[in-house]
């Protein structure tokens, strides 16, 4: 007979959070020893992480921290809302969360390559992954350096961590417009800051098909230019931040109301799980 009690499979469990049928097979073919034990625990996870590679997370966590000067927010993907507001699952964020920041992760690479507790970010989800029964990922990360920050979490669901993270850098002192324009990103969802930042060929694929659309409508050749430009402009509005209607007051652009507030917004992110 195994060399180990009920007292012992209880500790185990609340050590890795495993199931009360594989703690006790695992410490039975470990003959009581309970090192041995995790490591066949984790073995058989790490098995099943890999028969979930395949499987989509579309649930999860979007998480934020404003240390020295930064702010990393990451996004970390489950499979199923049950895992994204379990404590375990909800921890992780927290310990990924730490490490990200502490090296101020701007890419998912060097996230998962920080240290965090003497193991890599790669490796500390991966193990948690095993244990929690479900494909963890983390699938986006960056670190944005300003003067002063707004974090917005938004939750979509009040037993559910926050679905969506907006982060605005900005110079000025006017912090409750700064949030309101964070507000405002967390659903208008713009791509970036100024029409400027908005790649050429994408502004000339978009003349070329609003062009089309014009021709298409019968409108007449000496007046597609104006037309175009009218239908480009609009275009700027909906991916450009600054050139965005104001959500609280469409009669204003945000880059009106951050002049207005006496603000410059120096960059922003926006993350929302599964998108």
């Amino acid at each position: 007979m195994a060399n180990f009690t009920i007292a012992d499979i209880k500790a185990l469990r609340e050590q890795l959070g495993t199931g009360m049928v594989d703690t006790k097979k695992a410490l039975e073919e470990a003959d009581g020893n309970v090192e041995k034990a995790v490591e066949i625990l984790r073995l058989k996870g790490a098995k099943g992480n890999a028969k979930r590679a395949d499987r989509s997370t579309s649930e999860g966590l979007v998480a934020a921290r404003e240390q020295d000067g930064t702010v990393t927010m990451i996004e970390l993907a489950c499979e199923t809302d049950f895992v994204a507001k379990n404590d375990r699952f909800l921890a992780l964020g927290e310990k990924v969360l730490d490490a990200a920041a502490a090296v101020k992760a701007d890419s998912v690479e060097a996230a998962l390559a920080a240290d965090a507790g003497g193991q890599s970010v790669e490796q500390l989800i991966s193990d948690e992954a095993a244990i929690i029964g479900e494909k963890v990922e983390l699938r986006r990360v960056r670190t944005l350096t300003g003067d002063a920050f707004q974090v917005y979490l938004h939750r979509t669901s009040k037993d559910l961590p926050p679905q969506v993270g907006v982060v605005v850098a900005y110079t000025g002192d006017d912090a409750e417009t700064a949030r309101s324009i964070a507000q405002h990103i967390s659903f208008a969802n713009p791509s970036y800051l100024t029409r400027e930042d908005v790649p050429a060929a994408d502004v000339e694929k978009e003349r070329e098909i609003v062009t089309e659309i014009s021709r298409n409508e019968g409108k007449p050749e000496a007046a597609l230019p104006k037309i175009v430009e009218g239908r480009v402009t609009a275009f700027f509005k909906q991916v450009a931040l600054l050139e965005q209607d104001y959500a609280k007051d469409n009669k204003l652009s945000v880059g009106q109301v951050a002049k207005d507030a006496g603000i410059t917004v120096t960059g922003f992110a926006r993350f929302k799980v599964g998108a």
